[in-house]
């Protein structure tokens, strides 16, 4: 029966076969015959128009900005330059943080210069005369921290060595802190992306031959200004992410004019207080927030800087780890990113030299929310960077809220 049944099939597909052998066509360009009423397919220029990039597509750029290997092109020209410096070999505890720029990048997907206006600053930092480029990664030695340091000063001072892009429009509308350069010559400002936090002292080192004695504003759950961790059996070791501060001052690239915001870290005592005044800093806690507001920080910030060459790092772990968990000393109980994109807005019109954005460790990130954060916080510092004074209120279409005369 069964082999019955196998002829019966077999006889039907032979049959299937000849039956449909006489219908077909051999593959031959005699065969092939053109229309020349039809158009040709048209190009996907011609029909779609430009190949843009979606927010999900397209090389990995910040905010979807011009790219260039300026280290290498030294014929780039910009004002602001983002430049990822992905050094993690200094912690003390968690490490990752090399993976700190691309994160970052990745996490400004959704921005891009034609969408880059928002209401709490009342303007587009693209297209208020500053010329921005994405710069890359500096190539940094995972192996060598002395290295590391070095590349790290070297790119650093580099791009500050290049032709600014605006050298035709009125500078002081894109660079208030020209004046202040003791060559008398405007130079680009650059934001970098970490990393660990140790890329400060490279870039201080780079800063101070072009500005002198910089003051800083350092957001942060840490003082980051100790003197030497234990087992410090070499001079290169005495240089960590919680040593910096401590190494730039040794070398006096700071002035005494410096304050941190956000602190809250777990410390030996009072002397580790009474050391960090001696390096130059004034502190302001975490809980500072909440008996003087967002609005008597960012008055104590300016007054304690003045007038002087301000370099601003934020640590991302300055923000509570429920809202930013990516990163390597996580500390409980701090600031919102609101709070701090808040304070951030108040800081504008000084005479910021520079700027970074370090400790961002994407592999302890849930959904990418420190990147993201991350990133709109750079978009904050490129407002920034380019605005004469902090914004004021105004009147929003279709907003229910009407500012009083004073505010506008």
């Amino acid at each position: 029966m069964y082999m019955k049944s196998l002829l019966v099939l077999v006889s039907a597909a032979l049959s299937l076969a000849n039956a449909h052998q006489h219908h077909q066509i051999p593959l031959s360009n005699e065969h092939i015959q053109h229309d020349a009423t039809k158009p040709l397919q048209e190009t996907w220029l011609s029909k779609y128009g430009a190949q843009i990039d979606q927010p999900f597509s397209g090389p990995l750029s910040f905010s979807h900005l011009p790219y260039s290997r300026c280290l290498e092109d030294e014929s780039a020209e910009f004002d602001i330059a983002i430049l990822g410096m992905p050094f993690d070999t200094a912690v003390t505890y968690r490490s990752g943080a090399r993976f700190g720029p691309y994160a970052i990048r990745s996490g400004s997907r959704r921005q891009k210069e034609s969408r880059g206006y928002t209401m709490s600053w009342g303007a587009n930092p693209y297209t208020m005369g500053a010329k921005m480029m994405d710069c890359g990664d500096v190539p940094v030695s995972p192996f060598d921290n002395a290295l590391a340091v070095d590349q790290m000063e070297v790119a650093y001072a580099s791009l500050l060595a290049r032709n600014v892009s605006a050298k035709d429009l009125d500078v002081s509308a894109v660079n208030p802190a020209r004046h202040l350069a003791l060559d008398g010559l405007e130079h680009p400002r650059i934001v970098s992306l970490g990393g660990d936090h140790t890329i400060v002292l490279p870039i201080l080192r780079a800063l101070h031959k072009i500005y002198g004695p910089i003051s800083v504003i350092h957001f942060d759950a840490h003082l980051d200004t100790w003197p030497a961790y234990p087992g410090t059996s070499t001079d290169q070791s005495r240089i960590t992410h919680g040593t910096f501060f401590y190494m730039a001052k040794e070398e006096g690239l700071m002035s005494n004019q410096s304050v941190h915001a956000g602190i809250r870290c777990k410390l030996a005592g009072i002397e580790d207080l009474e050391n960090d005044e001696e390096v130059g800093f004034q502190l302001i806690s975490t809980d500072d927030i909440d008996d003087y507001g967002v609005n008597g920080i960012i008055q104590r910030i300016r007054e304690r800087v003045g007038d002087t060459p301000v370099y601003l790092s934020l640590d991302i772990d300055v923000i509570d780890p429920g809202l930013a968990p990516a990163t390597g000393t996580p500390e409980a109980g701090g600031w919102t990113t609101r709070e701090v994109k808040r304070i951030i807005r108040g800081l504008a019109g000084l005479n910021f030299v520079g700027a970074d954005i370090v400790e961002v460790s994407p592999a302890y990130d849930n959904a990418e929310i420190t990147g993201i954060a991350a990133a709109d916080l750079v978009h904050d510092f490129l407002s920034m960077l380019v605005a004469k004074e902090p914004p004021k209120r105004f009147a929003r279409p279709g907003s229910i809220w009407v500012p009083a005369k004073d505010e506008l």
